[in-house]
């Protein structure tokens, strides 16, 4: 019985700091998160992190999609002048970068605005090469809310000026993602705070 209350307690604990992790990000991050364009200070670039083109089940993939759709919104709109698309290109059959750039010039994005960032491996990888890779000092980062929270969070904590412009959510039945989500928040936490973990390339 008392193995059984320790690990009762041992997942409480866990459960609490888990919530509390995602409560510091969602709170640090909620001022400097926008749904509208003309809540959005002009910037010089804006960073676009990365998503698989295709969905699941064939097509499409949404998330991708509706931050393609809210970056070059940005760029149409002057708000900003160059946009870093980062993500994943770790074998020579998936690249997400190319992916994000093509689709950003069927948008009617000049391809000599778009910045290609290859080693985008996770989220953190991707605000950390935007500043000592690519030179940003400010960023509007793309994404899905849930997913802004957690970037613009790391960006301040290493000292860029960032704002995130919410791309259109996506709605499913399991919403696994969003799950995800609260772990991926608690890693995040202890990347920059106790591993101070750095970009597999810098």
């Amino acid at each position: 019985m008392k193995l059984i209350f320790k690990l009762y307690y041992l997942g409480i604990t866990g459960v609490f700091i888990i919530l509390l992790c995602n409560k510091i990000i969602i709170d640090r991050s909620q001022q400097y998160l926008f749904d509208h364009l003309d809540e959005i200070p002009n910037m010089e670039t804006a960073l676009v992190l990365g998503s698989a083109k295709n969905g699941k089940y064939g097509g499409i993939n949404p998330y991708f999609k509706y931050r393609m759709e809210a970056a070059a919104e940005l760029y149409h709109s002057g708000k900003v002048k160059k946009i870093l698309v980062s993500g994943d290109n770790h074998t020579k059959g998936y690249d997400e970068p190319t992916d994000m750039a093509n689709y950003l010039v069927s948008l009617g994005v000049p391809r000599k605005d778009i910045i290609l960032d290859y080693a985008g491996f996770r989220t953190l990888d991707s605000v950390i090469r935007a500043k000592k890779v690519f030179h940003c000092q400010q960023l509007i980062i793309v994404s899905q809310k849930f997913h802004n929270q957690r970037a613009v969070y790391a960006a301040r904590q290493y000292g860029i000026d960032a704002v995130g412009y919410n791309a259109r959510d996506v709605q499913s039945k399991s919403n696994f993602t969003h799950y995800r989500e609260f772990a991926s928040k608690f890693v995040m936490i202890l990347d920059i705070h106790l591993f101070q973990t750095k970009p597999k390339f810098l």
